[in-house]
């Protein structure tokens, strides 16, 4: 698992990749994309997806093996390529996402429970928020005592998670029916979800959500035993976590129609199961979706604090960030991090967010630092920086580097200017940590450049306010 001196070695890699990919999102991924598009257009999304996000996961294979000396993924990405602040608007960006994971999670987790037990509701009942908040700090606990340990943990839990994923995989597959697949490919009969292209759009953020941890293995790349496992890590993770949602999805829409699925309560996964062979395929899967999330919660309360503290290690966030325990656990940044996800669950509390709202505004904010990744692993095979032996792999990572740029972007569109604007408005306020840190080191807070990006940033901000006072955008 990990070797006398605490690093981690493949396995452990690969589960915390397939760990933090592997949460909630493959669970109620059935009724998320029925609700989206219609079976045509979810092929052609899945397809899109593959590759664009097999590219990605190339790119930061490439990266990790490129650039050894960048330690902390797509935050030193950023950096690198595009300057300080560039750098630190991804940390930003990829810890919020990363945070407002954690509380999509815990409504999710709750939610399930609330099929056992009612007064845990949807998630957000006082009773949940309750539960949840005694979760939180109990896995706060746990990660202070050693990063190993927690590790060792995810790697446990990951195992559980994947025995109830290939159960459904295999008698869904029994269970399939090519009439009820191919009764309305296109979804005619649903006119609401509109285009083809529509749909396909709209279940994009879906995709990007399950995907997202796909860059675990390069954020925790300071601690690999080797650096050639963070690569191969992110690779076979990756190929591992889209042969389970491709199957879990094509397969339930082969088990009920397109509206039946749009219909389901999440985790729409034990509903399907629950057509299939009766009630204990429900609990089934309530019982996997409650170790998944768990697992995917320690996952990501790991790569939250890793973050913050890669970036305070080269003075791009604060220096209290830096501090570390006597096992090693950025603590300060683990207490910052937590802090966010209780008083976001507190709010939830008050607010009509639902798990699928959360995971969108997630999402958008996760499009920014895999942009600049993508860009940044083209950037290097256009200069030829690193490649001045080897023309035959320049050429094949400029070609993998032009199309995971191209899919970057197309994400960015896909969120649409709502998600945009919503994280405009959660970018800004980063501004004052990342001006403690400059003024740290004595050094000017903006380059030129840097100042008309953090305009647009803040004119972004406004509009969002606006926009929520208003009423044109709601959360």
């Amino acid at each position: 698992m990990s070797d006398s001196s605490g690093k981690l070695k493949l396995g452990a890699l690969v589960a915390l990749v397939v760990g933090s990919m592997i949460g909630g999102g493959i669970f109620s991924l059935p009724q998320n994309m029925a609700a989206s598009a219609g079976v045509g257009a979810v092929l052609i999304g899945w397809a899109i997806t593959a590759v664009g996000m097999l590219t990605l996961a190339f790119v930061f294979q490439t990266l990790a093996n490129r650039k050894p000396d960048l330690d902390g993924g797509v935050y030193a990405y950023a950096k690198a390529g595009f300057g300080d602040y560039m750098g630190f608007s991804s940390a930003w960006g990829y810890w919020i996402s990363a945070w407002l994971g954690n509380v999509g999670y815990f409504v999710l987790l709750f939610s399930t429970l609330g099929y056992f037990f009612p007064i845990f509701g949807e998630g957000n009942t006082p009773a949940a928020i309750i539960g949840a908040s005694i979760l939180l700090w109990a896995v706060h606990f746990l990660v202070l005592r050693g990063i190993k340990e927690a590790a060792f943990i995810n790697l446990v839990t990951t195992v559980a998670k994947v025995v109830p994923l290939v159960l459904f995989a295999l008698i869904c597959l029994f269970a399939f029916r090519l009439d009820i697949f191919t009764a309305d490919i296109w979804a005619v009969g649903t006119p609401e979800l509109g285009s083809v292209m529509n749909q396909v759009r709209n279940m994009m953020l879906v995709t990007v959500w399950v995907f997202i941890g796909i860059e675990g293995a390069s954020i925790f790349s300071s601690r690999a035993e080797k650096r050639s496992d963070v690569g191969k890590a992110t690779v076979i993770g990756f190929i591992t976590v889209l042969l389970f949602l491709v199957l879990v999805n094509v397969l339930s829409l082969g088990v009920m129609t397109q509206p039946e699925l749009a219909k389901l309560q999440n985790p729409s996964m034990a509903a399907v199961l629950e057509h299939v062979v009766g009630h204990w395929g429900a609990v089934l899967i309530s019982v996997g979706l409650i170790i998944s999330l768990l697992g995917a919660l320690l996952s990501w309360v790991l790569l939250c604090a890793e973050i913050m503290f890669a970036a305070a290690k080269d003075h791009t966030m604060p220096e209290f960030l830096r501090r570390e325990n006597a096992n090693q656990v950025p603590a300060n940044a683990l207490w910052l991090t937590n802090a966010m996800v209780q008083i976001f669950l507190v709010i939830t509390l008050f607010s009509s967010s639902t798990y699928l709202s959360l995971i969108y505004l997630a999402t958008s904010m996760i499009l920014v630092p895999y942009l600049w990744s993508a860009a940044y692993g083209f950037l290097l095979a256009m200069r030829g920086e690193t490649y001045e032996q080897a023309a035959a792999e320049r050429s094949k990572d400029l070609f993998i580097g032009a199309i995971a740029l191209l899919y970057a972007v197309w994400l960015l569109y896909a969120g649409g200017v709502k998600y945009l604007l919503l994280s405009a408005l959660l970018y800004a306020p980063g501004v004052i940590l990342f001006a403690k840190a400059k003024r740290e080191v004595g050094q000017p807070i903006f380059t030129n450049v840097e100042k008309l990006i953090f305009a647009a940033v803040v004119i972004g901000a406004l509009v969002a306010a606006y926009g929520l006072y208003d009423g044109f955008l709601t959360l």
